[in-house]
């Protein structure tokens, strides 16, 4: 599946989808990509499965034809490692990622291949746009990933931020820069350390807004409180990869990065449902702080242990 520039043909991808335990989810997911506008000879679909109780062989039985999408089964071991192994097992020179609860739009591969066209060795990433608006708690965390793109991507050519669900690299540049780190095990904070060595090396990182997933994620207070301690102690990781590569260890951007995200629900609206998203951006951080001692608490009861 190999691009060759002088014939003017559609750059290939290989579409990889990690999934764990989500078979109605990935079915769905399936079916968009089954829709995509794009030659059906210049992607194929890669499904990793990361040790599901049951198989998602059915989501791909239930397709049909018109979709080359292959089935990789590994024991569990987390999403960093699951989209390594489908880097791994792709055949296209473009590596393009969503998730299992994801639906791409019809043109989101064209998108993508837009954002190669004039810098193949980048990392191109689109805009995710929460499918579930009648979920306070999953506009709230959309809301706050769009608010770390308008923060961190202001100038799309000079990007520093996408989330794993919708991003793409070559292939080669991916097995250059190592991959997802695999010593990240939870769905945390993967997509950022990736980021932060793709940019710390000097590589193109370019936003493409048009290139668009739909992502439901049907969050209750519970799960948005365990979500965002669960980054937190994703950021916990973060801390001791930057440490291992000498880069330092906590960060901590500037106070109007903070009072720029409570005003952020304000300026796509008033009233009663603007101030529940405000409110709940606070809960996030307090979440996410939480997430993090929680982590580097339990870190060094590890260390301890092994003296």
């Amino acid at each position: 599946m190999r691009s060759d520039p002088s014939t003017g043909a559609d750059p290939a991808f290989s579409v990889i989808v990690p999934s764990h335990n989500r078979p109605r989810q990935l079915s769905s997911c399936l079916e968009a990509l089954k829709r995509l506008d794009y030659p059906k000879d210049r992607f194929e679909v890669i499904v990793v499965d990361d040790g599901s109780r049951e198989s998602p062989q059915g989501a791909l039985d239930d397709l049909g034809g018109g979709l080359s999408v292959r089935l990789v089964r590994q024991v569990q071991m987390g999403p960093a490692t699951a989209r390594n192994t489908g880097a791994l097992n792709a055949r296209g020179e473009f590596l393009a990622f969503t998730d299992d609860d994801c639906a791409p739009a019809a043109d989101w591969l064209r998108h993508l291949a837009d954002g190669f066209a004039s810098s193949p060795h980048a990392m191109v990433g689109g805009r995710t746009i929460n499918a579930l608006p009648s979920y306070v708690c999953s506009c709230a965390s959309q809301m706050l990933i769009d608010y770390l793109y308008v923060w961190y991507n202001a100038e799309s050519q000079r990007a520093r931020f996408f989330t794993s669900n919708n991003m793409a690299v070559s292939a080669e540049a991916f097995r250059q820069i190592g991959g997802f780190d695999v010593r990240f095990p939870l769905a945390a904070a993967e997509d950022r350390d990736l980021c932060e060595r793709w940019f710390s090396d000097g590589r193109p990182m370019i936003y493409v807004p048009e290139a668009c997933v739909y992502h439901a994620h049907p969050l209750t207070p519970v799960g948005f409180w365990r979500q965002h301690a669960t980054y937190g102690r994703g950021a916990h990781h973060s801390r001791k990869a930057r440490m291992r590569r000498g880069q330092g260890g906590l960060r901590f951007e500037p106070i109007s990065f903070y009072r720029g995200m409570l005003r952020f629900p304000m300026s796509h609206g008033r009233g009663w449902k603007a101030f529940q998203l405000a409110s709940l951006l606070g809960i996030a951080q307090l979440a996410n702080a939480t997430g993090f001692l929680h982590e580097s608490l339990a870190h060094r009861r590890a260390i301890g242990a092994e003296k």
